[in-house]
């Protein structure tokens, strides 16, 4: 059965130092969500590419066609 906790150890708990297995699981779990955010990064930062990439593709045909059709005059 767990100790119950008054006002005081609440405090005291609370302004403690953390132990080494803290201090690691706190930065472990801060390592994970900046993983997950610099991820989320990649993911937009490809579909920017993706698109430029179709959008340069497209040009270069507009860019093509415009020209044949002034050779052709």
């Amino acid at each position: 059965m767990m100790k119950k906790m008054g006002l005081f150890d609440t405090v005291k708990e609370r302004w403690r130092e953390p132990t080494p297995l803290e201090m690691v699981s706190r930065e472990l779990a801060q390592a994970h969500i900046e993983k997950l955010e610099a991820e989320t990064a990649v993911d937009y930062a490809q579909s920017i590419v993706d698109y430029n990439d179709v959008r340069i593709a497209r040009l270069n045909a507009h860019l093509r066609t415009y020209k044949n059709e002034e050779r052709a005059e």
